[in-house]
């Protein structure tokens, strides 16, 4: 049997309903549209919850505990203003992850779970949760969370299920259908089963194309991607060689009828797994009928070679125009430089600075800024990294950077620190 869930005695990933309800809008949608005209950032002793606009009726939620700050109680005090915000203004979660030390796993999901339904919010959605240590050892990370609300007669959002369980959502907004899995993981259970890791990714990548079809998708409809592995650096090139056979019989490598532009944004990042798999990846896909989709472009960086020429699939963006806003995913991001070669080593602040620059011009050949990053992971291959971070944000002007912070490896030895973000802007405005 795969499993996708928690093993058993830890929080199962229930099933939700097939149809999710959005809340009424308060005072007829005014607060909606407040909320979604600019950023709110709410900063108390336990965290600090950050509100990213994303266009009308889409949001994302960043959540960062305090430093130190006991992990349930953190927890719960975030997850009562997400709560707050979520009912407030009528959104429903469509892509939840959360980031901690496995050892406060199940504490954290108490502790969500009782500031949900202290809401009457349902508590049971599909949820990833990744070990992520916060820069302080063992405790919770933070939380990002992607939501929408139905604005329109014609908007819904659901649960996508597979063997009774919640692995994922679909939303309809502005006529575009757009399809998110979470926590898919290629371990199967039982004396019978051959648990390479090789073996893992392959099933893990046939399993989401399997789901996708059953929304009427495929994985050529796939925007981005987020692979968290357990280990990375021990079996980093074997999972590129998985990605890339798979990739090739989904007709989506370059050379495959243009597939070049076909390759997703992606992560690649160490991430230890509760069901002690090797790994769990989470996917966006864009489907629908080609007339009502928005436009999809997969993005190369002027400063840095694209990652499929030293064998890793993926593109460094993607784009999702808009009619009225522009997503644009950053994969995860490092010091490389346009021959691929690593840059700055074991110089965290030379690698913060490029990172940042390469991403700055990633974004910029859109009309994006680092400023309208609404939701962003770091990873510190050391905790004393963090704080190097925290005051280079404040060079770079980003003190009120929307980001969760967390120890974990990145995909080379020698890289100090990788980023990956998410980009609200409208290019006809240069950003917000």
């Amino acid at each position: 049997m795969l499993i996708d869930s928690p093993s058993p005695g830890s929080d199962p990933v229930l099933p939700g309903p097939a149809l999710i309800q959005n809340l009424a809008f308060p005072n007829g949608g005014q607060q909606l549209e407040n909320l979604l005209s600019s950023p709110i950032n709410f900063f108390q002793e336990l965290f600090t919850l950050h509100v990213g606009t994303a266009g009308p009726g889409q949001a994302f939620l960043v959540a960062s505990p305090g430093w130190g700050a006991d992990a349930p109680r953190a927890a719960q005090a975030a997850y009562g203003e997400i709560a707050r915000v979520l009912q407030d203004h009528g959104l429903t979660v469509v892509h939840e992850r959360l980031f901690g030390s496995l050892t406060v796993k199940s504490a954290v999901m108490a502790s969500r779970a009782a500031a949900l339904r202290a809401k009457n919010l349902p508590a049971d959605g599909p949820i990833t949760y990744i070990q992520g240590h916060p820069p302080w050892g063992e405790g919770f990370a933070g939380a990002i969370i992607q939501a929408v609300a139905c604005r329109n007669p014609q908007d819904e959002v659901w649960t996508i299920s597979d063997q009774g369980k919640a692995v994922g959502r679909g939303w309809r907004r502005q006529g575009a259908t757009v399809l998110l899995l979470q926590n898919i993981q290629g371990l199967v259970l039982g004396p019978q089963g051959v648990n390479t890791p090789f073996i893992q990714t392959r099933r893990m990548l046939q399993r989401a194309a399997q789901l996708l079809e059953t929304q009427g998708a495929s994985y050529r409809d796939v925007v981005r991607t987020w692979f968290y592995l357990a280990d990375i650096l021990a079996w980093y090139p074997e999972f590129n060689r998985s990605r890339t056979a798979i990739y090739g019989r989904f007709g989506i490598l370059p050379g495959q009828d243009n597939g070049r532009l076909k390759l997703p944004a992606s992560t690649g990042i160490r991430g230890e797994l509760p069901t002690g798999a090797a790994g769990a990846l989470d996917l966006l896909a864009v489907a629908g009928p080609v007339e009502s989709r928005p436009r999809v472009r997969q993005l190369s960086n002027p400063g840095q070679q694209d990652a499929f020429q030293y064998g890793s699939a993926f593109s460094r963006g993607a784009l999702i125009e808009g009619p009225d806003i522009s997503l644009l995913q950053v994969s995860g991001t490092a010091a490389i430089d346009e021959k691929g070669t690593s840059l700055y080593p074991g110089d965290i602040r030379g690698q913060i600075d490029c990172t940042f620059d390469k991403i700055a011009a990633l974004i910029g050949q859109e009309g994006a800024r680092l400023t309208d990053i609404v939701a962003a992971c770091v990873f510190v291959k050391h905790p004393e990294h963090a704080q190097v971070y925290r005051e280079r944000l404040a060079a770079w002007g980003l003190e009120d950077f929307p980001a969760v912070v967390m120890v974990a490896d990145v995909c080379r030895p020698e890289l100090l620190f990788e980023l990956d973000a998410e980009v609200a802007f409208n290019p006809a405005h240069g950003g917000f």
